[in-house]
């Protein structure tokens, strides 16, 4: 079955087409750069299930994202569709480390996202730059500082916690 076939097939649901195209990404059987091609030119929904199909797979093995996949996830930051927004920060989150010198355009996207109306948006995003700011890149010198202000401004408890562990384990 191919990816068009699977996303045409009503009988499979939205989760379960999430689950088949990450272990087809995880088993290898479709190339990242396949799927990022398919993604471009979907619509948000399916591009979404794409991006999410990723989380989970970089979530389990983070070696999986190639800086193709960064350099998209990293883009789709942008989007106009919340869900591509926080699937897209959340593979970040997952993959960062793989890519210290590519993390200038996601943080700066990330940053923007911190501002969103949408608690998931402004939460993955969250997660994303509390796990680049653990790295303790160069970027920690402006970065520390954004993330301290943010998490003052941040009204939603959750998503403060996120910041100020990360602040926590940053400065040990």
């Amino acid at each position: 079955m191919t990816i068009e076939e699977l996303f045409k097939d009503n009988a499979t649901k939205a989760k379960e087409k999430t689950e088949i195209i990450s272990q087809w990404i995880i088993n290898t059987s479709l190339p990242t750069d396949e799927l990022i091609a398919f993604a471009e030119k979907a619509k948000d929904p399916i591009k979404g299930t794409c991006i999410e199909a990723m989380e989970y797979a970089t979530k389990q093995n983070p070696n999986l994202a190639d800086e193709a996949v960064f350099t998209f996830v990293t883009n789709t930051l942008n989007e106009k569709a919340p869900r591509i927004k926080w699937e897209s920060a959340k593979v970040i989150g997952n993959t960062a480390q793989l890519f210290p010198e590519n993390l200038d355009l996601a943080i700066t996207n990330l940053l923007a996202n911190t501002e969103h109306e949408g608690t998931v948006v402004r939460w993955s995003a969250a997660l994303a730059l509390g796990e680049i700011l653990k790295l303790k890149t160069p970027h920690n010198k402006t970065l520390l500082p954004a993330l301290e202000n943010i998490s003052e401004k941040e009204e939603k408890n959750s998503i403060k916690k996120i910041y100020l562990d990360a602040i926590k384990k940053m400065k040990k």
